[in-house]
């Protein structure tokens, strides 16, 4: 039996892993799998997700019994030190000695960290893993408890430098991001574009310092503040680095494998080093001159790999990289894909630019108007799918290919066609590398109706999820070509469409979720169906937000705002935008004691983020000792009555409108 030695035990590395168990030849194979962290591979890609649930478990690939069953040996916190390439060993840190037939060094890449000066002082941090993440937390934890307006920076406003930069606020820290490039994003973003995205992202309450060069860490022992020269420095109280990677290559330069100029094992469109019995895959391998820091040409130098190793056909690398990216910071959309800014003599641009939304998506077209080259959307990307397929696999566009973006005039539906119109080989899933033909066979074919058996099935939707609509469209067609009847269900717990249960409430007198759920119902619901049953009831019956047997929805329960990160905002009323000073300052004092986040509403209130559930009731108690009570910002209900300041301050007021507005606000608050 052959022995396989993966070092790494990253995304990359976990997933030659998976493909490696799914053939049936591995069964002639020992595979031995090396990780440097203390547990089994996670997703980098969501790490900025444990700043909400602080849950380590739920960001794991696979649970450590995922390995034993499958057959592999992982050992964690273990370092391979050196590579013997004459006798085909490994030794690690402790020393162990282990014979190879294939190596396959997945051991990916770290954090670029600038030679800036003072950069080793207390309270710099490095945004990689999750024993990182769980240092700047307990650094943060310990700046809140001295200062109540605690300020952190990122160096670097890249991919990695925005997801920081949601990071150090939920950790309830002020965020600056410090780019060194004139922009945000240079990489993927032209300057319009990212112009719209810093727009956006300063509303929020994240500060953008761009075209900034960092000239050292001021503090004694632990940072104070940045230096930028000539009298410009900014006050921090901690810097997370998030500058760019450097492949982890070490053990290619001591074995003497082929290295990059700057760094990086070149491989071949076989995934091979200059030693054909040793591979590299992932972020420290350099193909075709370059190191890919996604996550998708990762798997597929992880699919070419085990491929090549069992001899099972002759995948190979494709020569070109698609690079398009598509994701939400921070809570906008944010895509790039093709040639994402291009010359004026390699083609034509159209543009949609509203600054006012925080919108901008770009096109480029050959010069002819028939090929679709890139483009870049920022605020919107629900076309991103689409137009990707289109790039890729080069369709015509239409004769007013500003539709694309802008939407079609008149009347008659889409600029777009059905995604049924795409080849078969389109790649629709490009985590997993699924096509449009595989996906529609497992409807198909394999019999698989829903968006869940057909993931199952292929994988499809289970990498970043950004394919899952055009996922769920090519079901349904493939559904509908079979003759079968396409059924809109609310969710898996309820066969339902939502004006199906509308009625169902409704002709039955179902006042209560538990007892809906009884009568038509399956499981225990769900994310999706509850608040969708809560304003049913709500929209029927029209009881108040505070009944305790209706489910409502947790943030009618808890008078407050469930956010995305696990944490609740509170919203007091405030009628008519009318507030006294004394007011004013209850709120800020009330924020500053509970390190909240606030931000004035369009809705003329105050809107305060970030409390914690055992927090509510008593930051509830001081609200309504100030006079405050609810704004019921959480429910279907009348919310506020926005009101100018009127004739009483106003020389050009018609009316006494503060009074009125706060008159009908009063009147009506509550109604569902």
């Amino acid at each position: 039996m052959q022995t396989i030695i993966v070092v790494g035990n990253g995304m990359v590395g976990y997933k030659f892993c998976e493909k490696f168990v799914a053939r049936e030849e591995s069964r002639n194979f020992k595979l031995i799998v090396f990780g440097e962290e203390p547990r089994a591979a996670y997703d980098r890609v969501h790490l900025s997700a444990f700043f909400g649930n602080k849950d380590a478990k739920a960001l794991e690939l696979a649970p450590m019994d995922w390995y034993t069953q499958n057959g592999i040996e992982l050992i964690v916190n273990e370092r391979v030190t050196d590579i013997h390439r004459n006798g085909k060993t490994i030794t690690t840190a402790s020393d162990r000695e282990i014979s190879y037939d294939f190596l396959v060094l997945a051991t990916g890449s770290s954090p670029f960290v600038p030679p800036i000066h003072g950069v080793e002082k207390k309270g710099v941090f490095v945004y990689r893993t999750i024993e990182d993440l769980e240092a700047m937390l307990d650094y943060a934890d310990g700046i809140k408890k001295t200062k109540s307006n605690g300020k952190a920076a990122i160096l670097g406003g890249g991919l990695l430098g925005l997801e920081a930069g949601k990071a150090v606020m939920d950790m309830g820290l002020e965020p600056h991001v410090v780019e060194y490039a004139p922009k945000l994003m240079p990489r993927q973003l032209d300057s319009r574009s990212s112009n719209v995205l810093q727009l956006t992202l300063e509303t929020m309450g994240i500060n953008v310092h761009s075209g900034k060069a960092t000239n050292r860490i001021l503090g004694n022992g632990e940072i104070t503040g940045m230096d930028f020269g000539e009298d410009d420095m900014l006050e921090v109280d901690m810097l997370v680095i998030s500058a760019g990677i450097r492949p982890r290559d070490e053990l290619g330069k001591t074995c003497n494998l082929e290295m990059g100029v700057r760094g990086g094992i070149v491989v071949n469109e076989k995934m091979q080093t200059s030693d054909p019995d040793i591979y590299a895959i992932g972020e420290v391998a350099l193909y075709n001159q370059m190191i890919y820091g996604l996550v998708a040409p990762g798997y597929e130098m992880a699919d070419v790999a085990v491929n090549q190793i069992l001899k099972r056909s002759e995948i190979v690398m494709r020569s070109e990289i698609d690079m398009s990216t598509k994701l939400k910071l921070i809570g906008v959309d944010v895509a790039s894909f093709g040639i994402p800014y291009m010359p004026a003599d390699k083609g034509l641009s159209i543009i949609y630019e509203n600054k006012t939304k925080g919108l901008y998506k770009r096109i480029n077209v050959s010069h002819d108007g028939k090929t679709l080259l890139g483009g870049i959307m920022v605020g919107d990307a629900e076309d991103y799918s689409i137009l990707h397929q289109m790039y890729l696999n080069n369709i015509p566009l239409p004769d007013n290919a500003e539709e694309l973006i802008v939407g079609a005039r008149g009347e008659g539906g889409s600029a777009f066609g059905s995604a049924m119109d795409l080849p078969d080989t389109a790649v629709i899933c490009s985590c997993e590398a699924v096509t449009k033909g595989a996906v529609c066979c497992s409807v198909l074919e394999d019999g698989n109706e829903t968006v869940k058996a057909v993931a199952k099935a292929t994988k499809a939707t289970t990498g970043c999820g950004g394919c899952k609509p055009m996922v769920a469209d090519l079901v349904k067609e493939s559904l509908k070509s079979l003759g079968k009847t396409v059924k809109e269900r609310i969710c898996e717990h309820f066969d339902f469409s939502r004006q199906e249960l509308y009625d169902v409430v409704k002709l039955r007198g179902i006042h209560d979720y538990d007892d809906l759920l009884d009568e038509v119902g399956t499981g225990h619901g769900c994310e999706v169906c509850k608040p969708a049953v809560a304003a049913i009831f709500a929209s029927i019956y029209n009881e108040t937000a505070n009944r305790q047997e209706t489910i409502q929805d947790s943030n009618d329960r808890y008078l407050a705002n469930i956010q995305r990160n696990g944490t609740y905002s509170v919203v007091p009323r405030v009628a008519g935008g009318e507030i006294t000073p004394a007011q004013l300052m209850a709120l800020g004092r009330i924020g500053m004691k509970y390190d909240l986040y606030t931000k004035i509403t369009g809705g003329q209130r105050i809107d305060m983020f970030g409390a914690q559930l055992h927090e509510l009731p008593l930051i509830w108690e001081e609200l309504i000792k100030e006079g405050f009570e609810s704004g019921h910002a959480y429910g279907k209900s009348l919310r506020t009555v926005k009101s100018c300041v009127g004739s009483t301050w106003c020389r050009y007021g018609m009316d006494e409108s503060v009074s009125f507005a706060i008159e009908l606000e009063n009147r009506y608050k509550g109604l569902r």
